[in-house]
Protein backbone atom coordinates (compact mmCIF):
# COMPACT_ATOMS: atom_id res chain seq x y z
CA UNK A 1 0.00 0.00 0.00
CA UNK A 2 1.34 3.25 -0.85
CA UNK A 3 2.23 4.99 2.05
CA UNK A 4 0.03 8.44 2.10
CA UNK A 5 -2.99 5.69 1.60
CA UNK A 6 -1.35 3.87 4.71
CA UNK A 7 -1.84 6.99 6.58
CA UNK A 8 -4.62 8.10 5.42
CA UNK A 9 -6.12 4.41 6.84
CA UNK A 10 -4.26 4.80 10.07
CA UNK A 11 -5.58 8.26 10.86
CA UNK A 12 -9.22 7.12 9.61
CA UNK A 13 -8.90 4.60 12.52
CA UNK A 14 -8.48 6.91 15.34
CA UNK A 15 -11.17 9.36 13.99
CA UNK A 16 -8.56 12.01 12.07
CA UNK A 17 -7.93 12.95 8.59
CA UNK A 18 -5.26 14.81 7.35
CA UNK A 19 -4.51 16.61 3.83
CA UNK A 20 -0.41 16.73 4.20
CA UNK A 21 -0.29 20.44 4.63
CA UNK A 22 0.01 20.83 8.08
CA UNK A 23 -3.82 20.76 9.14
CA UNK A 24 -6.17 17.50 9.79
CA UNK A 25 -9.11 17.37 10.45
CA UNK A 26 -10.57 15.58 13.70
CA UNK A 27 -13.79 14.57 15.63
CA UNK A 28 -14.15 15.77 18.97
CA UNK A 29 -16.33 14.32 21.90
CA UNK A 30 -19.45 16.73 20.96
CA UNK A 31 -19.11 15.04 16.92
CA UNK A 32 -18.08 18.37 15.73
CA UNK A 33 -15.27 18.18 12.98
CA UNK A 34 -12.78 20.47 13.17
CA UNK A 35 -9.35 21.56 11.69
CA UNK A 36 -6.39 21.83 13.80
CA UNK A 37 -2.61 21.56 12.85
CA UNK A 38 -1.32 18.59 12.30
CA UNK A 39 1.34 18.94 15.24
CA UNK A 40 0.29 20.62 18.38
CA UNK A 41 2.51 22.06 20.26
CA UNK A 42 0.89 24.49 22.79
CA UNK A 43 -2.40 24.03 24.39
CA UNK A 44 -4.63 25.25 27.18
CA UNK A 45 -7.11 23.32 28.98
CA UNK A 46 -10.62 24.91 30.11
CA UNK A 47 -11.27 23.07 32.98
CA UNK A 48 -9.43 21.21 35.87
CA UNK A 49 -10.66 17.92 34.68
CA UNK A 50 -8.91 18.30 31.26
CA UNK A 51 -5.48 19.27 32.63
CA UNK A 52 -5.69 15.46 34.42
CA UNK A 53 -6.24 14.14 31.69
CA UNK A 54 -3.83 15.74 29.34
CA UNK A 55 -1.11 14.81 31.97
CA UNK A 56 -2.70 11.23 32.11
CA UNK A 57 -2.33 11.15 28.27
CA UNK A 58 1.39 11.93 28.28
CA UNK A 59 1.01 15.19 26.73
CA UNK A 60 0.94 17.68 30.47
CA UNK A 61 4.18 19.33 28.89
CA UNK A 62 2.40 20.61 26.01
CA UNK A 63 0.25 23.01 28.41
CA UNK A 64 1.13 26.26 27.85
CA UNK A 65 -1.17 27.59 30.71
CA UNK A 66 -3.93 27.32 33.44
CA UNK A 67 -6.84 28.33 35.22
CA UNK A 68 -6.48 30.00 38.41
CA UNK A 69 -8.02 26.87 39.82
CA UNK A 70 -6.05 23.63 38.34
CA UNK A 71 -4.18 21.90 41.38
CA UNK A 72 -2.44 18.88 39.45
CA UNK A 73 1.03 19.07 40.56
CA UNK A 74 3.12 21.37 41.48
CA UNK A 75 5.03 21.42 38.02
CA UNK A 76 1.95 24.25 36.99
CA UNK A 77 2.99 26.52 39.27
CA UNK A 78 5.38 28.40 37.37
CA UNK A 79 2.85 28.42 34.10
CA UNK A 80 0.60 31.65 33.22
CA UNK A 81 -2.53 31.51 34.89
CA UNK A 82 -6.27 32.84 33.61
CA UNK A 83 -9.49 33.36 35.02
CA UNK A 84 -12.16 30.37 33.50
CA UNK A 85 -15.40 32.63 35.41
CA UNK A 86 -15.68 34.63 33.51
CA UNK A 87 -13.27 33.60 31.02
CA UNK A 88 -10.27 35.39 30.15
CA UNK A 89 -10.14 35.51 26.97
CA UNK A 90 -6.87 38.06 26.21
CA UNK A 91 -5.08 35.86 28.71
CA UNK A 92 -5.50 32.77 26.90
CA UNK A 93 -5.53 33.86 23.58
CA UNK A 94 -2.15 34.89 24.82
CA UNK A 95 -0.48 31.87 25.43
CA UNK A 96 -0.16 31.85 21.67
CA UNK A 97 -2.16 28.23 20.87
CA UNK A 98 -1.97 25.21 18.32
CA UNK A 99 -5.47 23.97 20.57
CA UNK A 100 -8.00 24.46 23.74
CA UNK A 101 -9.23 21.48 24.93
CA UNK A 102 -12.45 22.09 26.70
CA UNK A 103 -14.55 20.04 28.84
CA UNK A 104 -18.92 19.86 27.94
CA UNK A 105 -19.77 20.17 31.55
CA UNK A 106 -17.66 23.20 32.22
CA UNK A 107 -17.64 25.16 28.78
CA UNK A 108 -19.97 25.91 25.77
CA UNK A 109 -20.11 26.37 22.28
CA UNK A 110 -20.24 29.89 22.59
CA UNK A 111 -17.03 29.59 24.15
CA UNK A 112 -15.95 27.88 20.89
CA UNK A 113 -17.12 30.66 18.11
CA UNK A 114 -15.41 32.91 20.43
CA UNK A 115 -11.73 30.96 20.27
CA UNK A 116 -12.29 30.18 16.80
CA UNK A 117 -13.12 33.91 15.92
CA UNK A 118 -9.31 34.46 16.83
CA UNK A 119 -8.15 31.16 14.94
CA UNK A 120 -7.61 28.92 17.24
CA UNK A 121 -9.87 25.55 17.18
CA UNK A 122 -11.14 24.29 20.43
CA UNK A 123 -11.56 20.71 20.74
CA UNK A 124 -14.30 19.38 23.19
CA UNK A 125 -13.94 16.17 25.52
CA UNK A 126 -17.63 14.48 26.63
CA UNK A 127 -17.18 12.13 29.91
CA UNK A 128 -20.75 10.88 31.19
CA UNK A 129 -19.64 7.17 32.26
CA UNK A 130 -16.68 6.07 33.90
CA UNK A 131 -15.84 4.24 30.68
CA UNK A 132 -15.15 7.29 29.06
CA UNK A 133 -12.59 8.22 30.88
CA UNK A 134 -9.93 5.63 29.08
CA UNK A 135 -11.82 6.33 25.76
CA UNK A 136 -10.61 10.10 25.97
CA UNK A 137 -7.14 9.59 27.14
CA UNK A 138 -6.09 7.61 24.28
CA UNK A 139 -8.17 10.05 21.91
CA UNK A 140 -5.82 12.63 23.58
CA UNK A 141 -2.77 10.45 22.98
CA UNK A 142 -3.41 10.13 19.34
CA UNK A 143 -4.73 13.95 19.12
CA UNK A 144 -1.60 15.39 20.75
CA UNK A 145 0.92 12.41 19.61
CA UNK A 146 1.33 10.47 23.18
CA UNK A 147 -0.31 7.35 22.37
CA UNK A 148 1.91 4.60 23.93
CA UNK A 149 1.92 6.63 27.35
CA UNK A 150 -2.06 7.29 27.30
CA UNK A 151 -2.81 3.63 25.92
CA UNK A 152 -0.68 2.44 28.87
CA UNK A 153 -2.50 4.74 31.67
CA UNK A 154 -5.91 4.14 29.92
CA UNK A 155 -5.61 0.50 30.42
CA UNK A 156 -4.20 1.07 34.25
CA UNK A 157 -7.39 2.74 34.89
CA UNK A 158 -9.51 0.22 33.31
CA UNK A 159 -7.62 -2.58 35.36
CA UNK A 160 -8.70 -0.83 38.40
CA UNK A 161 -11.77 -0.79 37.63
CA UNK A 162 -12.44 -4.31 36.71
CA UNK A 163 -10.59 -5.25 40.37
CA UNK A 164 -13.13 -2.99 41.69
CA UNK A 165 -15.82 -4.89 40.06
CA UNK A 166 -14.15 -8.03 40.77
CA UNK A 167 -14.73 -7.30 44.49
CA UNK A 168 -18.42 -5.73 44.71
CA UNK A 169 -20.63 -7.48 41.70
CA UNK A 170 -21.72 -10.23 43.63
CA UNK A 171 -22.41 -8.51 46.95
CA UNK A 172 -26.04 -8.32 48.02
CA UNK A 173 -25.63 -5.58 50.62
CA UNK A 174 -26.30 -2.61 48.57
CA UNK A 175 -27.37 0.43 50.42
CA UNK A 176 -29.36 2.62 49.00
CA UNK A 177 -27.28 6.04 48.81
CA UNK A 178 -27.42 9.77 48.43
CA UNK A 179 -24.73 11.55 46.49
CA UNK A 180 -24.85 15.43 47.15
CA UNK A 181 -22.78 18.36 46.07
CA UNK A 182 -23.49 20.09 49.44
CA UNK A 183 -25.56 19.28 52.36
CA UNK A 184 -26.99 22.74 52.99
CA UNK A 185 -28.38 23.37 49.20
CA UNK A 186 -29.17 20.10 48.10
CA UNK A 187 -27.20 19.75 45.07
CA UNK A 188 -27.00 16.47 43.52
CA UNK A 189 -26.29 14.07 40.45
CA UNK A 190 -29.51 13.43 37.64
CA UNK A 191 -29.89 10.84 34.93
CA UNK A 192 -26.76 10.07 32.72
CA UNK A 193 -24.12 11.28 35.26
CA UNK A 194 -21.20 8.88 36.13
CA UNK A 195 -21.60 9.68 39.73
CA UNK A 196 -24.17 6.70 39.75
CA UNK A 197 -21.73 4.19 37.55
CA UNK A 198 -19.51 5.07 40.86
CA UNK A 199 -21.67 3.86 43.32
CA UNK A 200 -22.54 0.83 41.59
CA UNK A 201 -18.90 -0.14 41.51
CA UNK A 202 -18.69 0.86 44.91
CA UNK A 203 -21.65 -1.49 45.54
CA UNK A 204 -24.76 1.03 46.13
CA UNK A 205 -27.82 2.14 45.09
CA UNK A 206 -27.93 5.83 43.89
CA UNK A 207 -31.27 7.44 44.66
CA UNK A 208 -30.56 10.02 42.32
CA UNK A 209 -30.02 7.77 38.64
CA UNK A 210 -33.43 8.19 37.56
CA UNK A 211 -34.09 11.64 37.71
CA UNK A 212 -34.24 13.62 33.93
CA UNK A 213 -32.87 16.70 35.56
CA UNK A 214 -29.04 16.23 35.03
CA UNK A 215 -28.24 18.42 38.49
CA UNK A 216 -30.97 18.46 40.11
CA UNK A 217 -31.62 20.30 43.66
CA UNK A 218 -33.70 17.95 45.81
CA UNK A 219 -35.67 19.08 48.52
CA UNK A 220 -36.67 17.58 52.49
CA UNK A 221 -39.31 16.04 51.45
CA UNK A 222 -37.22 13.82 48.75
CA UNK A 223 -35.08 12.85 51.14
CA UNK A 224 -37.31 12.19 53.98
CA UNK A 225 -39.23 10.07 51.01
CA UNK A 226 -36.05 8.11 49.96
CA UNK A 227 -34.79 7.37 53.49
CA UNK A 228 -31.37 6.85 52.01
CA UNK A 229 -29.06 4.34 54.02
CA UNK A 230 -25.58 6.09 53.18
CA UNK A 231 -25.21 9.84 52.36
CA UNK A 232 -22.11 10.89 51.16
CA UNK A 233 -21.17 13.71 48.99
CA UNK A 234 -18.34 16.44 48.64
CA UNK A 235 -18.51 18.26 51.99
CA UNK A 236 -15.27 17.29 53.53
CA UNK A 237 -14.54 14.49 55.93
CA UNK A 238 -15.33 16.81 59.02
CA UNK A 239 -18.95 16.14 58.17
CA UNK A 240 -21.42 13.93 60.56
CA UNK A 241 -24.86 14.04 61.61
CA UNK A 242 -25.01 16.18 63.81
CA UNK A 243 -23.85 18.80 61.07
CA UNK A 244 -26.75 17.45 58.60
CA UNK A 245 -29.43 17.89 61.12
CA UNK A 246 -27.86 21.75 61.97
CA UNK A 247 -28.88 22.24 58.36
CA UNK A 248 -31.98 19.61 57.80
CA UNK A 249 -33.78 19.12 60.96
CA UNK A 250 -36.54 17.05 60.18
CA UNK A 251 -33.86 14.34 58.99
CA UNK A 252 -33.74 13.08 61.90
CA UNK A 253 -35.92 10.19 61.27
CA UNK A 254 -33.46 9.51 58.20
CA UNK A 255 -31.29 5.98 58.73
CA UNK A 256 -28.43 7.13 57.53
CA UNK A 257 -28.77 10.37 59.52
CA UNK A 258 -29.39 7.81 62.50
CA UNK A 259 -26.87 5.47 62.11
CA UNK A 260 -23.84 7.97 61.25
CA UNK A 261 -23.44 6.68 58.11
CA UNK A 262 -22.37 9.97 56.32
CA UNK A 263 -19.39 9.91 54.46
CA UNK A 264 -17.46 13.21 53.31
CA UNK A 265 -14.88 13.30 50.41
CA UNK A 266 -12.44 15.55 48.35
CA UNK A 267 -14.61 17.13 45.63
CA UNK A 268 -11.64 16.53 42.83
CA UNK A 269 -12.53 13.04 43.01
CA UNK A 270 -15.93 12.93 42.45
CA UNK A 271 -16.65 16.99 40.56
CA UNK A 272 -13.51 16.18 38.34
CA UNK A 273 -14.77 14.30 35.06
CA UNK A 274 -11.07 12.46 35.13
CA UNK A 275 -9.03 9.70 36.25
CA UNK A 276 -9.02 10.57 39.71
CA UNK A 277 -12.67 9.86 39.59
CA UNK A 278 -11.15 6.06 39.61
CA UNK A 279 -9.87 6.80 43.23
CA UNK A 280 -13.01 8.30 43.91
CA UNK A 281 -14.90 5.31 43.31
CA UNK A 282 -12.33 3.15 45.77
CA UNK A 283 -12.57 5.49 48.47
CA UNK A 284 -16.75 4.94 48.13
CA UNK A 285 -16.49 1.53 48.37
CA UNK A 286 -13.94 1.61 51.14
CA UNK A 287 -16.48 3.14 53.05
CA UNK A 288 -19.56 0.92 51.34
CA UNK A 289 -18.30 -2.71 52.32
CA UNK A 290 -14.74 -2.16 54.65
CA UNK A 291 -15.02 -6.18 54.81
CA UNK A 292 -14.07 -6.81 50.95
CA UNK A 293 -12.71 -3.36 49.87
CA UNK A 294 -9.37 -2.28 51.70
CA UNK A 295 -7.33 0.72 50.53
CA UNK A 296 -6.09 0.39 47.52
CA UNK A 297 -3.43 2.45 45.51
Amino acid sequence: MPFRLLCLFFLALIGCSSDLDGERSVVDGLGRTLKIPTKIQRVAPLAPSITDLLFASGAGSTIAGVSTVDDHTPELDSLPRYSLIPMDLEAIVALDLDLIIASEQVNTLRDADAFEALGIPMYFVFIDSLSDIAQSIRKLGHLLGTSEIANNRANELEDSLSLLKSLTETTTDRADLLFLIEHTTLYAFGDGSYIHDMIDLAGGYSLTQDISTRFPILTDEFVLTSQPEVIAGTFGSQINSSKILEAHPSWDIVPAVRSGRIYGFDNANYQRPGPRLVRGAWDLAEKLHPDIVKPHD
